[in-house]
């Protein structure tokens, strides 16, 4: 019985490191976006496991605090950011 409770340990700290490990190995990449639509600016950090990606979460998180419905979101984020700042 002890040398199952001590499999289940180790399996749980293997586990407990794996998803650790994981979580930050995705966010290697910063990036700091502004956008403007009709006329409102907002700014947005995001973190992602390549540049591009980050770039995108971006400003889709920037894009949702400025515009209304889902029209308008895919505008705001199809429009070139007003600034960029990579923050590696």
């Amino acid at each position: 019985m002890k040398k199952s409770g001590l499999y289940i340990a180790i399996g749980v700290i293997v586990f407990i490191g794996m998803v650790v490990y994981s979580t930050l190995g995705l966010r290697r990449h910063r990036v700091e976006v502004c956008m403007e639509f009709n006329g409102r600016t907002n700014c947005r950090t995001a973190a992602g496991e390549t540049p591009e990606r980050a770039r995108t979460a971006a400003i889709q998180n920037a894009c949702a605090l400025i515009s209304s419905g889902v029209g308008d979101s895919i505008a705001c984020q199809n429009k070139p950011p007003v600034s960029m700042k990579t923050l590696d």
